[in-house]
């Protein structure tokens, strides 16, 4: 709860996984998902079990075509993705993700959001609380990974995408968190670079 309420003030105020964390959705079944991804997410501080969930929530957004993020959508939505896995083990993460829908209540749309003002709240809040900072971060990651063209999840790159946007930001403070995101220029393994 505290995690979504976190989501929500951060962008209102604005108008299987292995030593390097990586998970190819494409190729990863439902069933390694949920015996192999989500166990040992666990313990891999940059890819815990919610941020990991967080990813998936924003790269499957991304994937719909939509320009919001849904700050009540990752319980109903990891417990659905949950449901979709157990059911269909040998499915792919891939294709779940396509048939799992976030909730839609209370969409943030990112196009409303002025990116220089989502960057300064961020930075605020991750001094008060890094760990919810780090998971919306997450969010936002999965959801640049999807608009790139990639099917990677490289955990332990979280923080170069968030240097990358927050100077993407710094630059270009009126731009949207949208334009932002999709101006980001991706690089090896899933990492990202500002635009010009």
């Amino acid at each position: 709860m505290k995690l979504l309420a976190a989501f929500a003030l951060v962008i209102c105020f604005a108008p299987s996984l292995g030593r390097s964390a990586e998970l190819n959705l494409a190729t990863t079944t439902c069933d390694q998902y949920e015996n192999e991804v989500l166990p040992s997410a666990a313990t891999n501080p940059s890819a815990d079990s919610i941020n990991t969930v967080m990813w998936l929530l924003g790269y499957s957004v991304a994937k719909s075509g939509a320009h919001v993020l849904y700050p009540e959508a990752l319980g109903p939505f990891g417990f659905a993705l949950d449901g979709e896995c157990k059911t269909n083990p040998a499915e792919s993460l891939l294709e779940a993700l396509t048939i799992v829908k976030p909730e839609t209540k209370n969409p943030m749309d990112l196009a409303l959001v002025e990116c220089g003002a989502f960057a300064a709240r961020h930075v605020e809040f991750a001094r008060s609380d890094a760990e919810s900072a780090n998971t919306i971060m997450m969010g936002l990651f999965g959801f640049y990974a999807a608009k790139s063209g990639s099917h990677l999840f490289v955990a332990d790159a979280v923080h170069i995408f968030e240097s990358a946007l927050l100077a993407d930001c710094a630059k270009h403070p009126t731009d949207s968190l949208f334009d932002s995101l999709k101006a980001l220029k991706p690089t090896k393994a899933g990492k990202s670079s500002a635009h010009p």
